[in-house]
């Protein structure tokens, strides 16, 4: 999963397996969905489960607590209500709600159907995600009839207590002028059915299906067939708009990973939230084996949409590598309502974001000092964190706190902690090899279906790479002593420096120049900050109500657009503001003056590394 925060807003092995066997005994192994998409009532969909066969006078159906890639508790049960089980002739069952996810149902083995109604998470969305209660918007779910279905399948299915491991056939009824994304294969030619099947419940679960009206393109990388989908309110961005890019970063990808990765299919969801109330507020991707699912605000200009897409996309797709090929028992046997969670979130997330960095500068998508920069902002937001607390504790502790609010450190610490280890084997074997080959060797070691042991891996680790690993992963990783990046960066002849770079326009920091009155809703600038060279060089004061920019009027409903649209504004752009001082209108003409700050960064210094060090970037 990717997080990401938005300007203001502070914030298994994968098959379609057909069961297509009509015979009665064949039949009562199987759990049958039916999604209805057509007859939406009060924003709610109904939902009829066709139970296999059971054999206990009780039988529990459960909605997911918790899904794999979240590491949050989120209980998508919540969301469904009106519950209801049948016997053969349409009697009710006796039904017993046992907590915001559980049904317990009694006289189970006359159990022919039940029903319920889901209602979708993007209408609860109180923020962005980030420390409330909110169900992160990727992971969610989206109910807007006639129009957009975001169906990550949790939200909408549950499964039988201790028969996750049999086959699901799922049938969606929807509008014909709406089209189902998704990696897996429709097995009805209906304009208005499709049926998916899978060989159980975690291959169901890890494939999001995105309906609305078709607006898609697909290539194929290296053997990949690539499906990018797109859902646009306004339809200011199409798949079609984004593919290029979309195919220059999935290509490099491909190339960069080599013989790790096998699969066939991949689908990209991209929604794009209109920031309504009742819209999408979480902004991110969330990963699945063959399929990454995405957020993001529509209001973003094309490029930094393009780079917005760039960095989620990047992480999720290599998530390909870990946790979906190289992963331990706690994500192998997955308990959806009683989680357990591995210790080795700094390969995970950490791994697979150092991956989604490194692979840029390896296949010359971005530059050296541009790869530097990165390293030098995570080590600065990780120094934010409890730099002392151990990484797997707080990953096997991720869901309570004081460890929940230390979970953005995954990618921060996380991905240093990866480029620590790629450097030290690069450093043993004479730049021949490199994190990468070790993540190669674990995938043949174990992969999709063979899980590790998770106090077991270290030594693993140790054994394939070698002493020195096993040494940093216990002291840094295990331990609770903050890493040397200095030291380490060293060995590559890398040493700290600084520069000057562009700084945000409306935020220094955590800080906003601008305020927002609710009331009002007007834009002003706020009187209790020292104001940058921006405001003072369009003579800009404190209390200034600004009402439109270069033509286009802003104020609370739109602020989000104000703030990405400055984001690409150039030094000396020409500019007119509009604004109303002590209560009358004045339209001030003029130029851009981008603020610039002191960053610290990295520059490689020792030409005797030089060899290692480009083997590190582009080994």
């Amino acid at each position: 999963m990717k997080k990401i925060l938005y300007t203001l807003a502070l914030a298994v092995t994968l098959w379609s397996c057909k069961t297509g066997n009509s015979s009665g005994a064949a039949k009562s192994n199987v759990v049958e969905v039916n999604i209805n998409l057509i007859d939406v009532k009060d924003d709610r969909v109904l939902v009829t489960v066709t139970p296999p066969q059971i054999k206990t006078d009780e039988i529990i159906y459960s909605i997911p607590k918790t899904v794999p890639g979240t590491y949050s508790t989120d209980n998508y049960g919540k969301n469904s209500d009106d519950f209801k089980a049948f016997d053969a002739k349409g009697n009710p069952l006796t039904v017993k709600r046992i907590d915001d996810n559980s049904w317990s149902i009694s006289n189970a083995k006359a159990l022919k159907k039940i029903t319920y109604l889901v209602a979708d998470t993007f209408d609860t969305e109180k923020g962005t995600g980030f420390g409330n209660d909110d169900i992160f918007s990727p992971a969610g779910t989206n109910i807007n009839a006639g129009v957009n279905f975001m169906i990550n399948t949790h939200g909408f299915v549950g499964y039988f207590q201790d028969k996750l491991n049999i086959p699901y056939k799922v049938t969606i009824t929807h509008p014909d002028t709406l089209w189902g994304a998704t990696s897996m294969t429709d097995e009805d030619a209906s304009n208005t059915s499709d049926v998916f099947t899978t060989s159980r419940y975690a291959v169901l679960v890890e494939n999001p299906i995105m309906y609305s009206k078709p607006d898609y393109t697909t290539f194929t990388v290296n053997g990949m067939d690539i499906l990018i989908a797109v859902y646009s309110p306004t339809g200011k961005f199409t798949a079609e708009s984004i593919t290029p890019e979309m195919k220059t970063i999935m290509t490099a990808q491909k190339n960069f990973l080599g013989k790790v990765n096998a699969t066939k299919k991949y689908t990209v969801l991209l929604y794009l939230s209109s920031m309504a109330k009742d819209d999408a507020h979480g902004f991110g991707a969330l990963e699945h084996p063959t399929a990454t699912t995405v957020v993001l605000p529509e209001s973003m200009p094309k490029e930094k949409l393009v780079e917005s897409m760039k960095d989620v996309v990047s992480h999720e797709f290599f998530h390909i590598v870990t946790p979906l090929t190289v992963h331990s028992k706690e994500i192998q046997y997955f308990d959806y309502n009683a989680p357990k969670m591995s210790e080795h979130l700094w390969m995970y997330e950490g791994v697979t974001e150092y991956f989604a960095n490194l692979f840029q500068i390896n296949q010359g998508l971005i530059a050296e000092n541009e790869f530097y920069t990165r390293i030098a902002e995570k080590i600065e937001e990780a120094k934010a964190l409890n730099d002392t607390l151990s990484f797997t504790k707080m990953s096997a502790n991720v869901l309570v706190q004081p460890y929940k609010d230390q979970y953005l450190n995954v990618y921060q610490k996380g991905a240093l902690i990866g480029m620590c280890i790629d450097i030290i084997i690069r450093e043993k074997s004479n730049g021949e090899r490199g994190i990468l080959d070790l993540m190669h060797k674990l995938a043949n070691e174990y992969g999709v279906e063979k899980p590790f042991n998770d106090n077991e891996l270290f030594a693993k680790i140790t054994e394939l790479t070698y002493p020195e690993v096993g040494e940093f992963l216990n002291k840094y990783v295990a331990g609770t002593t903050p890493i040397p990046y200095d030291f380490y960066l060293a060995k590559v002849g890398v040493t700290k420096a600084s520069e000057k770079v562009p700084a945000s326009i409306f935020i220094k920091g955590q800080t906003p120049y601008i305020g927002i009155d609710p009331a009002t809703k007007i834009i002003s600038v706020r009187p209790d900050v020292d104001l940058n060279i921006f405001f003072t060089n369009l003579k800009l004061k404190a209390g200034d109500v600004i009402t439109a920019v270069n033509g286009k009027t802003y104020n609370l409903e739109n602020i989000y657009d104000l703030i990405s649209e400055s984001e690409i504004w150039k030094e000396n752009d020409p500019i007119t503001i509009k604004i109303k001082r002590d209560g009358k209108e004045q339209t001030i003409k003029g130029t851009v003056k981008v603020p610039f700050e002191e960053k610290e960064t990295f520059k490689a210094t020792d030409t005797s590394k030089e060899k290692l060090k480009n083997a590190w970037l582009k080994g």
